[in-house]
């Protein structure tokens, strides 16, 4: 594993695709929905497709450096070139601190970005020019599918985290007002992931 979902999804193309007896189902968002703590926010909107709007605020130079806002529209762009392969990353004061207390034994700059005061320390460097955002946005990506299943709606968010993601995605789930079940004749009606995405599988 490297730290990002790159190795899920190459197991998932090398298994291939079957189609099956019945239209995928939706969760349609209806009305907006939002959670916040403090000055961190997440919010879903209706829209007839899925589109991010994310950013992050991390005072740290290579962070600041590389931008930390992202715009993604499942649409038009590809989830397995633009967002999969961004990965995790962390600062190495925090790493020496876990160390010591026993946590993250696993954790390398194999399988994450590791951060001192000011710079990247991978020898490779970053994957992405904003690689820190969208690795960001790969986690709300996996977060809000905990529900288990894919969504049609905005998510715009600021320094959100898994904590938020997953509060926003219990939020969702006890208000039944603000959501409904949607699937997609495709003889009669054509699913946004459908138009021009080559990795609409995994949306």
């Amino acid at each position: 594993m490297d730290g990002s979902a790159a190795p899920f999804v190459f197991l998932l193309q090398s298994a291939g695709v079957v189609d099956q007896g019945v239209a995928k189902r939706f969760i349609r968002i209806t009305k907006p929905v939002e959670v916040k703590m403090g000055d961190k926010w997440a919010r879903l909107t209706p829209y007839q497709g899925f589109r991010l709007n994310f950013s992050i605020d991390f005072d740290h130079p290579a962070v600041r450096s590389t931008g930390q806002s992202l715009k993604f529209d499942f649409g038009n762009a590809s989830f397995v070139k633009e967002i999969s392969r961004a990965r995790t990353f962390g600062f190495m004061r925090d790493f020496e601190i876990l160390r010591e207390r026993g946590l993250a034994r696993g954790a390398s700059m194999e399988n994450a970005i590791a951060l001192d005061t000011d710079r990247v320390m991978n020898e490779e460097g970053l994957r992405y020019s904003d690689e820190f955002v969208r690795h960001k946005a790969l986690d709300a990506i996996g977060d809000l599918y905990t529900m288990g299943h894919c969504m049609l709606a905005t998510l715009e968010a600021h320094k959100s985290g898994h904590h938020l993601n997953n509060l926003l995605a219990r939020e969702v789930m006890q208000r039944t007002d603000c959501w409904e079940w949607k699937s997609f004749d495709l003889e009669a009606e054509e699913s946004p992931f459908l138009q021009g995405n080559d990795d609409f599988v995994f949306a």
